[in-house]
């Protein structure tokens, strides 16, 4: 059993939905960590978080081995957030890109992604294709559209209580001022969380609690362009979510280069060392003890 836990595993709530709405609207900087399968997400809600987000560069990178250059579809992402719904109950933030189109195209893939177990669905403001937020060479679309797209989501989910969050990119295109300009205008469409992508001054990181209404998510990249903050003092600055998108992502890389450079090195490996899970907890991660109770109560 791992002893690392952050706390008590949360119980699983009836409606994720509300209780997402619930830590937004506390504000206190939640730690959201982002799964990339059904695997990462079960070790996520084991180690005791409160929210996953469901990665759309984590998805790129780890199932079609590609960069977060706009390769993901709907079709991934829907798979994948379905696979996770079944594996956790804790709420699910689904990044969507773009949309995938247009107003119509966002429509579709709310609903689409709304029937796979989302939570919260996030949309960005780039030009197609996007690309991570944290490249070079980004490209926005005018704010009408943007304004179409998150009026469409809204118009879309067939619980009210879905969240939409949206997200912008402006600042690396048009500054800080108009990305605060853009915020605004996404919250009146009707946007429940906001997402300023990659600001990168300390002193912008902490004036966007105080200069937009709804609540907001702040994106820790791991080597990325925005100043590094503790969780604790985003959340005192009025911060809802904390968003580690691939720390997973990262962590398990190093860990399989480890892991595999020993094997290809010394020709074996085992479970001394430390560098591989043991079969039991593997075992424990996929819920094989329940399934081995289900088998006996049908046999």
């Amino acid at each position: 059993m791992n002893d690392t836990k952050l706390n008590t595993p949360p119980k699983p709530d009836a409606n994720p939905k509300q209780a997402l709405r619930r830590l937004a609207d506390a504000r206190r900087g939640v730690l959201v960590p982002g799964a990339f399968n059904a695997m990462s997400a079960r070790i996520i809600e084991d180690l005791g978080f409160e929210a996953i987000y469901v990665t759309g560069a984590g998805v790129t990178n780890m199932y079609l081995g590609l960069p977060d250059q706009a390769f993901m579809g709907l079709h991934e992402i829907a798979e994948h957030t379905a696979r996770i719904r079944d594996a956790v109950n804790l709420p699910l933030l689904v990044d969507a890109d773009t949309g995938f189109g247009n107003a119509l195209n966002v429509r579709h893939a709310v609903r689409v992604l709304e029937r796979a177990g989302a939570d919260c669905i996030q949309l960005e403001d780039q030009v197609s294709p996007k690309r991570c937020g944290h490249f070079s060479g980004k490209a926005v679309i005018d704010t009408d559209e943007m304004l179409g797209k998150i009026k469409a989501a809204v118009d879309a989910r067939h619980d009210s209580g879905l969240l939409v969050m949206a997200r912008t990119d402006a600042a690396a295109v048009h500054g800080f001022e108009a990305a605060i300009e853009r915020a605004q205008r996404f919250s009146e469409a009707g946007a429940d969380i906001l997402f300023v992508e990659a600001v990168t001054r300390a002193e912008e990181v902490r004036a966007m609690p105080r200069r937009l209404d709804k609540p907001q998510l702040m994106n820790m990249v791991i080597g990325g362009k925005t100043p590094t903050f503790g969780a604790d003092e985003l959340g005192q600055l009025g911060y809802g979510f904390v968003l580690y998108a691939n720390a997973a992502l990262q962590g398990a890389v190093v860990g399989m280069q480890k892991a595999l450079g020993v094997l290809r090195d010394s020709r074996q490996l085992t479970e001394e060392g430390g560098l591989v899970a043991t079969f039991e907890e593997r075992q424990r991660l996929v819920g094989k003890p329940e399934w081995d109770a289900l088998e006996r109560l049908y046999v």
